[in-house]
């Protein structure tokens, strides 16, 4: 078996992302290494860049962002990436801004962009930073083509999110939490009745409260009222149908995903038939409810589906892939029939991948947690032991490893690893219970779940015991800090843009999620300098979720065989080439030098 060479996994930089459809044309945003590019396809003309050089279509509302553009069948509503401020474009013409410059750059922003129907006003959700620290978040209107300035309409709350007016323009619904909760802990759903002018009346609590997580509010073309709530201990669809709710899509599965982003759209309406996003564990599936209530798969390859689902005339437009496919825009029918609109094609022999497989696995406290394993093919080992094992923690709490190409775990494999990706206690796809499962214990279940999948491993002639490292980003790299001293299961860890003090890091971070770990982190929640195995650490300079400092000052502690690489102008994630080929290979050789450098390492 040939490894896979770094450059190749780093030929693989273009994401996809926030898929809209108008009738038969199909939008989504792609991350460009040079920023997120707004495309457009069409029967007629194929995929083509919407803007002009020098916009890039971007929302920084919560940091994360995410429903930065608008599209209607001749107009474009979007959220400049440089300035934040909304931009609207026809015809051709150049953008031009339609709401005012704020006092300091990124100081006004804007998310969940929504035309109210029969009018010529936007609503959308805005974040305003003023001079001294303080956020606020709210729901505002304002007109369309920038000739007055956006109007508060809702506030009070801590956060706000998916504003949906129904088609007749005559009501408003939406989702607000507080502090110290994520919308996925608790939050609620609000109506109202909304006036041409935005003043809303007759304000009216749907669903929701502490315990209940309700998302994706959509209204039907008979402006019936459906949303997400996870009241079941799943995240199921239900109707809000004469004062009562009624369930449409339920069982054991997810119908949303957590909604760190702003833009998620897992269901929609084709007829008289609902179609949805449902996930089970790391797998993805495409089910219709048709009109008698019974439910029907959508026949298709895909095993991940990201949570953009749009409907485009009779055919459903989304993000799949499979752990043989990168992920790719594709069009589908109701059979199944596929037309791949935009994908990563690098050329890789599909027989020369591993297809990870879904294991279960005992926790040293009595309970139960799952990942994906890849095995090691023995012609990529030069022994007869079992082979050495890659643990990946993923980025934090409430995501999870789907079922889908991934070129960084195939780069190991190919190179004589078995890797493990743990969706530790506290991830998505398993229900309420499951993904709250870290509270009060991150930095100790998660780090002890990771180690108790390597030794579920070992246990069964998967894995050698004395050969295992773990790796995370972000959060995950929290779990690689916990776990090297914890468990003292790991020889080594790397960690990408780690978290490393939940206490100073919830001062930095964004007012989104700085009372995140109020909730989560345990008693004992520091990583210190003593980590019992060395580690290395890469983070970019450019980090606007976790600040570089902080890992410079854990960096100093460390002992021999460790140390801090530092990538200049990169954020949080890796988006040039070049940064993604360097550290890959660093990776490699951290993972099979005896020994190490110590100290830090850094090209500013």
């Amino acid at each position: 078996m040939s490894p896979l060479s770094a450059e190749l996994v780093a030929r693989a930089t273009v994401s996809y992302d926030a898929v809209q459809a108008v009738g038969e044309t199909v939008y989504w945003i792609e991350g460009r290494p040079d920023g997120d590019v707004l495309v457009r396809w069409t029967v007629s003309d194929g995929t083509q860049d919407v803007l002009p050089e020098g916009f890039h279509v971007a929302s920084y509302v919560h940091e994360y962002g995410g429903g930065a553009y608008l599209a209607t069948e001749r107009d474009l509503w979007f959220c400049n990436a440089d300035d934040q401020r909304i931009y609207h474009a026809r015809d051709g013409r150049s953008p031009a801004p339609v709401t005012p410059s704020p006092g300091s750059p990124g100081a006004l922003r804007y998310a969940d962009l929504r035309l109210l129907p029969g009018t010529d006003k936007l609503i959308c959700v805005r974040e305003r930073h003023e001079d001294d620290g303080a956020v606020h978040n709210e729901l505002v209107i304002l007109p369309a083509d920038g000739s007055a300035a956006p109007r508060v309409i809702a506030s009070g709350d801590d956060f706000y999110m998916s504003p949906e007016p129904s088609p007749d323009g005559k009501r408003l619904a939406w989702v607000s939490w507080n502090a110290p909760l994520m919308p996925w802990d608790g939050s609620w759903l609000w109506a109202a009745d909304i006036q041409p002018d935005g003043t809303l009346t007759d304000l009216r609590l749907i669903a929701g409260d502490e315990e209940e997580s309700v998302c994706q509010p959509q209204w039907s073309r008979d402006s019936l009222l459906h949303f997400v709530s996870d009241r079941s201990g799943w995240w199921n669809l239900y109707a809000w149908r004469d004062e009562c709710l009624d369930p449409i899509i339920t069982g054991e599965f997810e119908v949303t995903a957590a909604p760190w982003e702003f833009g998620y759209r897992t269901y929609g309406f084709q007829g008289g038939r609902v179609v949805a996003v449902v996930q089970e564990g790391p797998l993805h599936r495409l089910v219709t409810r048709h009109a008698d209530g019974s439910l029907e798969p959508v026949p298709l390859l895909y095993t991940s589906i990201k949570p953009y689902l749009a409907l485009a005339g009779e055919k459903l437009a989304f993000i799949g892939s499979s752990p043989t496919k990168l992920p790719m825009v594709v069009l589908a029918d109701a059979v199944g029939v596929i037309h791949e609109l935009a994908a990563n094609d690098l050329g890789i022999d599909e027989a020369l991948l591993v297809i990870p497989e879904p294991f279960t696995f005992p926790t040293r406290d009595g309970g139960q947690a799952h990942g994906l394993y890849y095995s090691s093919p023995k012609s990529s080992r030069t022994d007869e032991q079992p082979p050495r094992l890659l643990v990946r923690a993923h980025p934090g709490p409430t995501a999870n490893w789907p079922m889908r190409l991934d070129l960084h775990a195939q780069f190991f494999i190919s190179r004589g690893f078995a890797v493990a990706d743990v969706d530790y206690r506290g991830s998505t796809g398993y229900g309420r219970a499951y993904r709250l499962g870290l509270r009060s214990r991150w930095g100790t279940a998660d780090a002890t779940d990771c180690a108790d999948a390597a030794l579920h491993l070992a246990s069964t002639g998967r894995a050698d015991l004395e050969r295992m490292a773990i790796w995370g980003a972000s959060a995950g790299g929290y779990t690689v800090l916990r776990a090297l001293p914890m468990t003292k299961v790991f020889t080594a860890g790397i960690a990408r843009s780690a978290v490393v003090d939940l206490a100073t890091w919830s001062e930095a971070a964004p007012k989104f999620q700085a009372h995140h770990a109020e909730l989560l982190r345990s008693e004992d929640y520091m990583a210190t300098g003593d980590l019992g195995a060395s580690v290395l650490l890469v983070h970019g300079d450019g980090d606007r979720v976790t600040p570089l400092n902080q890992v410079r000052c854990l960096a100093r502690g460390l002992g021999p065989g460790s140390r801090l690489v530092v990538i200049p102008c990169a954020g949080h994630t890796l988006r040039r080439p070049s940064d993604v080929c360097r550290v890959l290979s660093l990776e490699w050789e951290d993972l099979t030098k005896p020994t190490r450098r110590t100290g830090e390492r850094s090209d500013e």
